[in-house]
């Protein structure tokens, strides 16, 4: 791989690898396929392995690492990481496409007034440009589930509140700036609020408990309030 790249000690026991500088999918892709590879390397002592927007956290046990080189234990990380950079390739790799359907009533979209305001479109507008595009799972965090995606469209990216707001009830989509996210529990939170999903996104009891994952695409489908309600009781969203 001739592409720059920085690779750094995350603390003392994980090795951060940054493949770029801004969000795009193109940076994205090369995080996802390193992910890929080094996952598939199963290295012992590798505890987890955390993609971003444009890097990769390895998270290692220290002793675990010690049994099996003389080398240190972030020299050993790095050297392991070089060696997948240079072979790593950004091949196109299957993803799994997710329909998530959303409320945008007003009652659930609060900011949908106030967007609409600003950026002097109809509410209808924001609406079909934000369920026009599939949006890239980019990274999890915030919340465990919480997906950030992207790139919203220019003419409905809207920055976070000036102030959060105390309570974003679960299942509230939301944007901030270029990105659009939404809220897999009830928490503070200070994105514009434009509809609610009535699928749970995060369920501690699942085997696999966060919904969304990196690398997924998502398409957003617009419902009514009575939909809202008959698919409240579903948990598992049908596929693009």
């Amino acid at each position: 791989m001739s592409e720059h790249y920085n690779i750094y000690p995350c603390g003392d026991h994980a090795i951060t690898i940054e493949l770029g500088k801004t969000i795009d999918r193109s940076a994205n892709e090369k995080v996802m396929a390193l992910f890929h590879q080094l996952t598939a390397l199963d290295i012992h002592g590798v505890k987890d392995i955390i993609p971003a927007y444009t890097t990769l956290t390895v998270v290692y046990d220290i002793q675990k690492i010690k049994q099996q080189t003389e080398l240190t234990a972030y020299r050993f990380m790095y050297a392991k990481t070089v060696a997948a950079l240079n072979t790593l390739t950004t091949q196109t790799i299957a993803q799994q496409c997710i329909k998530i359907p959303v409320c945008y009533d007003v009652s659930f979209g609060i900011d949908l007034p106030l967007i609409a305001q600003q950026k002097q479109i109809s509410i209808n507008e924001i609406i079909q440009i934000h369920t026009f595009i599939q949006y890239q799972v980019y990274m999890l965090g915030f919340l465990p589930g919480f997906a950030y995606m992207g790139i919203v469209d220019k003419r409905i990216a809207a920055p976070r509140l000036p102030q959060p707001r105390t309570t974003v009830a679960a299942g509230s989509v939301g944007i901030a700036g270029n990105q659009t996210g939404i809220y897999p529990l009830a928490s503070p939170g200070g994105w514009k609020i434009i509809g609610r999903t009535p699928l749970t996104m995060f369920d501690a009891n699942k085997e696999n408990p966060c919904l969304l994952q990196p690398g997924n695409t998502v398409q957003f489908v617009s419902i009514t309030k009575d939909e809202f309600e008959k698919i409240k009781q579903q948990h598992e969203p049908p596929h693009c």
